[in-house]
């Protein structure tokens, strides 16, 4: 087995982990507290995919159900609040789907692209090239890094937000950024785009 391998199965630790062990025994006041410890950040993963106060609250509510049915499936490698974040996403996805016939990757696509577009005509064609390797480069980041760096830019939360989904502190999340924006650009230093990859994404 690779070295890299045994590391990615190292169990993420959880600074809530005696909260997820009590809902794994079906505990109510655990259930609670991990609802009070996520809903608010898990509300705002809905609302900005479904663009719907109401639709957006019924899917946060309907998503902790489904954890707290599925915690068992829950394996600790990720954190508890990417887990539930997965579940709150899939659903808000399928909520778009079923209402306007969207597919999860078309969605994906059409929020990635907006956050590269640029209103200067001659960016346009390198906009398509731009995508790609940018998808390459946080492709290949740390995981903690890249779900920080994606959040962040293309999902619009501030480093408390991304704190609370991820159970790390504000300081952390600040430093993963860093780190992503800095392997982001090293890898860009040489090229001709760079300066365009700045205003967009910086």
């Amino acid at each position: 087995m690779k070295p890299k391998d045994s590391i990615s199965k190292v169990p993420y630790h959880n600074p809530n982990q005696d909260l997820i062990e009590g809902c794994k025994r079906r505990d109510q006041q655990s259930q609670f507290m991990v609802y009070k410890l996520y809903y608010k950040a898990m509300y705002r993963v809905s609302l900005r995919i479904v663009r719907d106060e109401m639709e957006a609250e019924d899917i946060m509510q309907e998503s902790f159900l489904s954890a707290f049915d599925r915690i068992d499936a829950y394996s600790g490698v990720a954190s508890f609040g990417a887990w539930l974040r997965k579940i709150v996403e899939n659903r808000s996805y399928d909520f778009l789907r079923k209402s306007k016939g969207m597919s999860c990757e078309s969605i994906e696509t059409s929020a990635f692209n907006s956050q590269l577009a640029d209103s200067n005509p001659e960016d346009g064609d390198i906009k398509d090239s731009l995508v790609k390797k940018v998808k390459e480069i946080i492709n290949h980041l740390p995981a903690g890094c890249r779900e920080v760096f994606s959040l962040y830019h293309f999902e619009g939360y501030d480093h408390e937000e991304i704190g609370e989904i991820l159970s790390i502190s504000p300081v952390t999340s600040r430093s993963q950024y860093n780190r992503s924006r800095k392997r982001i650009l090293d890898e860009f230093r040489n090229s001709n785009i760079l300066n365009t990859l700045s205003r967009h994404l910086f």
